[in-house]
């Protein structure tokens, strides 16, 4: 009886043990293979790996920059791109996506460019085991590189269109992932931005010449590993694509330490299987805290154009500038609003009023801090205040710019009103921006303005800036009426 108790135990315990483990770690697998002009081809090739790989458990299954073809002339690479939202060949990896239960990293793909047709777009996708399209990412460095002596020449710029925007990091099974496309690589401030924001895997889907790959593949690849303390997982091409491109291989899987986890050489089509580990990548962090470090007193990195939401051409839906309006904004909860042209400010995010101006916290911030104030009135340009609201405005903004100084410990703020829509005013109704500013905030000082200028890109129905939500507004609104009636009180 004894002896049957503890082999229960044992069992339990087991299962406990694995239960435990099955959360920290996840398996992938990173694909290679050599893509060809034939896109039934490939996809034969990506249909067989993705159903080889479902079998082995693994949560996340990644292929290289151009899986769906690479062919030899810019005439036949225009000709063969197709859209993203609705093109036969992503509709396909939605259906392998969904059969196998799988997730799916595919990029960059040729993506039709609907508004140039001499151009394309290079474009990394990431599709869920719904078969859903969970974010995108346009190759933002294109790899224009001429060595005669090695017989190297490739200009994606002749027929590619470089993305605009840093993606965030998008969660998936296996952990929040950074999106780059191959030549991305060598600019180590698009991993390390992606890092800030909280990245414990950075991708990079590639098709590396075997010259370059030969000489800088793992070295780079080890490096954004370990200057960033994140996974890095490169899908690759390999071998001889048609007479004039050849290919390095060597898709690599590679942990926060620089260990080389996974590489699957220079044969395909194969993949390998490597685990994620969230404690290893703990670990590193905790033994090694460079993030802790690092001195944005004296440098920092501000990425200008992030993007946080799949673009509307890749979402399936017709643009509708109202719907981006709307869906752009805070829910409005009940309870007094504010008028601010053609938006409404819940009271509860105002946390300073005056018989004619408020002042209250910004749905997107610059910076932090970043606080607007406007005539109660809807007034549209500075010309059309009363003398009475221009001295009560002013005063407003002289008490709200010492106020945000003192919270934020600063001696500076950038003081700016956009009047009338070619000094970028989107909202007509008149605004002042309140930014308290640091030393080495932005790496130029204006760039502050270039920011500003694109920080609430409603027309575009993807600002460069994700909306915050009412909650954390209105935590802000609260503390700044305290800092505020603490200030009037010892002034």
């Amino acid at each position: 009886m004894r002896s049957c108790t503890i082999s229960l135990v044992k069992r339990i315990y087991s299962s406990v043990i694995k239960r435990q483990l099955s959360t920290m770690t996840k398996r992938i697998a990173v694909c290679q293979m050599t893509s060809v002009a034939d896109k039934a081809a490939n996809l034969s090739v990506v249909s067989q790996l993705v159903r080889d790989a479902a079998k082995e458990d693994v949560k996340m299954i990644f292929f290289p920059e151009a899986c769906d073809f690479i062919c030899d002339s810019k005439q036949d690479t225009l000709k063969s791109a197709e859209s993203i939202s609705n093109g036969k060949t992503v509709q396909l990896y939605k259906q392998l996506a969904v059969q196998y239960n799988i997730w799916m990293s595919m990029g960059g793909l040729h993506e039709k460019n609907e508004s140039d047709p001499k151009k394309l777009f290079n474009t990394h996708i990431i599709i869920n085991n719904k078969g859903e399209i969970v974010q995108t990412y346009r190759k933002l460095h294109l790899f224009d590189v001429e060595i005669p002596e090695k017989n190297i020449r490739l200009k994606e710029s002749d027929f590619c269109t470089p993305g605009g925007h840093v993606v965030a990091p998008v969660d998936t099974p296996v952990g929040k992932m950074g999106l780059s496309i191959c030549y991305d690589m060598r600019f180590p401030e698009l991993s390390t931005a992606l890092s800030f924001m909280r990245s414990e895997i950075l991708t990079c889907p590639s098709a590396f010449t075997y010259a370059t790959g030969l000489a800088h593949w793992h070295i780079i690849l080890r490096a954004r590993a370990i200057e960033n303390q994140c996974y890095v997982i490169a899908a690759a091409q390999t071998g001889n694509h048609n007479a004039k491109r050849r290919s390095y291989g060597h898709a690599l899987c590679v942990d926060p330490w620089g260990e080389v986890l996974a590489d699957c050489g220079e044969s395909g089509p194969c993949y390998k299987i490597a685990e994620i580990n969230s404690d290893k990548l703990a670990e590193v962090r905790r033994n090694m805290p460079v993030f802790q470090h690092r001195r944005p007193d004296v440098y920092s990195l501000y990425t200008l154009s992030v993007r946080n939401q799949i673009l509307q051409e890749h979402s399936g839906k017709v643009p509708d500038l109202r719907e981006a309006q709307l869906t752009n904004q805070t829910p409005t909860p009940p309870g007094e609003m504010n008028v601010f042209g053609h938006v409404r400010v819940p009271e509860s995010c105002v946390f300073f009023k005056s018989l004619l101006s408020y002042a209250f916290v910004n749905l997107r911030c610059v910076i932090p801090g970043h606080v607007l104030v406007a005539p109660l009135r809807l007034v549209e340009r500075n010309k059309d205040l009363t003398q009475e609201e221009a001295d009560d405005f002013y005063k407003t903004i002289i008490l709200i710019q010492n106020l945000m100084e003192t919270v934020h410990k600063t001696h500076s703020c950038t003081v700016t009103i956009q009047d009338g829509p070619d000094a970028g005013q989107t909202v007509k109704h008149l605004h002042c921006h309140i930014m308290p500013r640091k030393k080495g905030d932005f790496i130029e000082n204006d760039l502050i303005y270039l920011e500003l200028a694109k920080h609430d890109q409603l027309k575009s129905g993807h600002p460069s800036k994700p909306a915050r939500s009412l909650d954390e507004m209105e935590k802000e609104a609260a503390t700044l009426r305290e800092e505020l009636n603490k200030m009037i009180q010892n002034s």
